[in-house]
């Protein structure tokens, strides 16, 4: 044994595991490597959600120091706050981030949770494929991995969604679920499903059911299929048992806030119900592949951070072909079942083709206003196909491995290299591009010298001009600046209409909201009434208001028409302080 020759490098396990991190790390960092050379920039196509994780990130900050309600939050949309169970608040991630948050701020934290979110979720598929569900088949682990993790809709999601990215935990729950069939440890195996169960809830609830549902489609095909699996019920129920018992009892009360506390709603708003993938863009390539662009995506998706089912035709003949050659395998037929059922939830209500409704309904017409599936976006489904498209082609990668080898010496070769040549060129062309960065407004000197702090003593707020909303979401970012210390109104949030109690992305609209929007489309300052002037004090006094802030616009115009009707409205004209124009409305509140 002492004269046998060493393996080759890519044999010996543990450099192999070494080489498939760095790659990760590798491919994380060119993902997001604009955003760390433009530290003061942010994400160029969704500026919004970036500025409400970075809310998010300073509000778990705070929960660690202050040791508020994680629950909900008063510091947006004042009085009535937010619902922070409600609006994805990435507890799971906020709160063991709190250290960096507060060592290098929000916005820095942001891009550490965008870029871990990638390497984790790789890493951990990695390990799970290579040591549990597919033992020894590194390289084959290593594309199934890479695939969960890069996959074109994780790189659309990565702009503005990394609670979406950030799928860690998904491989574990896969693993951990598997686990249960084991005699004997029942009680151990429960209670560490549970555990991940939990924690994943506070990461993100929505691809945590996406992942039960795969769960039980796929153990079912299993059960049906091998009788091993089935004569595993009574371990497999009991420690099901014991983790449903532990997530029930400490998720009960976070899942009631979310449903039933202030500020819950009843179902997303109907047009985002509406939101389905488009037949077409299973087979296309997406925006931010190697070989897409706008001219492939353009109406094939809702916006650059919903691109989620874009495969390109040239992987999704391979996986036609892969499955008609494993389709004796139950596990693959098992994948095969559920990468479909994802596939067809994702359609929506209605199919689109090529961004245009075909008036033929799909099966999530029947879901669209059940309770708690009203809160799903249908497209999202698509992404619960990725991670299952990645075992598929680990499956088919380790056994194109096993039969290379049993090929002999020469025929191995030319197996492998036919298969290294299938599947690059499959995976190059959907490989993943770098996140488009841009600039962010620069916080004006009233936010960043703490001007702002005495209008807000006593329980009071500031009222942005414009309102803060997603398409001005720089108050949430100031905000977070000061680890969301900054009180204000309006917002972007998910909260209640005010009519049905479905979502709305801001808050309920009042006389003098509506008075602003009207300020802003007319050339000419709109009528003022008694009547209105009268209802703005009454605005004010809701608001609990301590001053009115007009940050300068792009376009001096448009500053220009606030002011002007502001101060009509107001009757006195404001004053300059630290870069804003602030009418001081203490006295009226």
């Amino acid at each position: 044994r002492a004269s046998e020759p060493r393996p080759p490098w890519w044999r010996r396990g543990w450099l192999f595991d070494l080489a498939a991190v760095a790659s990760y790390l590798t491919l994380a960092a060119w993902v997001t490597y604009r955003l760390w050379l433009r530290p003061a920039g942010g994400l160029a196509d969704n500026k919004a959600d970036q500025a409400f994780f970075e809310w998010n990130l300073a509000h778990g900050a705070r929960v660690v120091t202050e040791h508020i309600n994680p629950f909900f939050s008063d510091r947006m949309n004042v009085p009535d706050g937010v619902n922070m169970m409600a609006n994805t608040s990435v507890l799971g991630i906020s709160l063991p981030f709190a250290p960096i948050t507060l060592a290098y701020g929000a916005h820095t934290a942001f891009t550490v949770f965008l870029t871990f979110a990638f390497v984790t979720t790789a890493i951990t598929w990695y390990f799970i494929l290579s040591r549990y569900l597919l033992p020894g088949a590194r390289v084959a682990a290593w594309v199934g991995a890479a695939f969960c993790a890069f996959a074109p809709g994780m790189i659309s999601q990565g702009n503005g969604h990394p609670n979406i990215v950030c799928q860690f935990l998904v491989p574990v729950l896969i693993w951990r679920t598997l686990e249960l069939r084991k005699p004997g440890r029942w009680l151990r195996n429960g209670l560490w499903l549970g555990l991940v169960v939990i924690w994943q809830a506070f990461i993100n609830l929505e691809i945590l059911f996406m992942t039960v549902v795969g769960l039980g489609i796929f153990v079912l095909v299993m059960a049906l299929a091998r009788r091993e699996v089935r004569q595993a019920w009574r371990p497999f129920l009991s420690g099901l048992a014991v983790a449903g018992g532990l997530a029930v009892a400490a998720l009960w009360y976070p899942l009631h806030v979310q449903f039933h506390g202030p500020g819950a709603y009843q179902g997303l708003p109907v047009y985002v119900r509406r939101f389905g993938a488009d037949l077409a863009s299973y087979v296309a390539f997406s925006r931010e592949s190697l070989f897409g662009d706008a001219s492939t995506s353009t109406g094939l998706s809702q916006n650059p951070a919903e691109a989620n089912a874009f495969f390109g035709w040239p992987l999704i003949i391979l996986l036609i072909g892969l499955i008609a050659w494993l389709r004796r395998s139950a596990v693959v037929v098992g994948l095969a079942l559920v990468a479909v059922t994802f596939a067809v939830f994702s359609f929506g209500p209605e199919l689109r083709l090529h961004g245009h409704p075909t008036g033929i309904p799909s099966v999530w017409k029947l879901f669209i206003d059940t309770p708690v599936l009203s809160s799903a976006v249908p497209t999202r489904w698509a992404l619960a196909v990725i991670p299952v498209v990645g075992m598929l082609l680990a499956v088919a990668a380790a056994r194109a491995g096993a039969l290379a080898r049993r090929l002999g010496a020469w025929r191995g070769h030319l197996f492998r290299a036919a298969t290294v040549a299938v599947f690059a060129v499959a995976l190059v062309p959907i490989a993943p591009t770098a996140l488009r960065a841009g600039p962010l407004a620069a916080a004006p000197a009233f936010i960043t010298a703490g001007t702002w702090r005495p209008y807000t003593a006593g329980g009071r707020s500031l009222v942005f001009i414009p309102p803060a909303t997603s398409g001005n979401s720089d108050p949430l970012r100031w905000s977070a600046q000061y680890l969301d210390a900054i009180p204000f109104t309006h917002g972007y949030f998910l909260g209640p209409n005010g009519k049905d109690g479905t979502a709305m992305f801001t808050a309920v609209v009042r006389p003098t909201t509506s008075f602003l929007v009207l300020a802003r489309r007319s050339r000419v300052s709109p009528p003022i009434s008694d009547r209105l002037r009268e209802q703005s004090r009454e605005d004010l006094r809701f608001w609990r208001a301590g001053a009115i802030v007009l940050v300068p616009q792009p376009d001096p115009v448009m500053t220009a028409r606030y002011r002007v009707a502001m101060t009509r409205l107001l009757g006195f004209a404001p004053r300059e302080v630290g870069g804003v124009e602030l009418w001081d409305v203490r006295s009226r509140s």
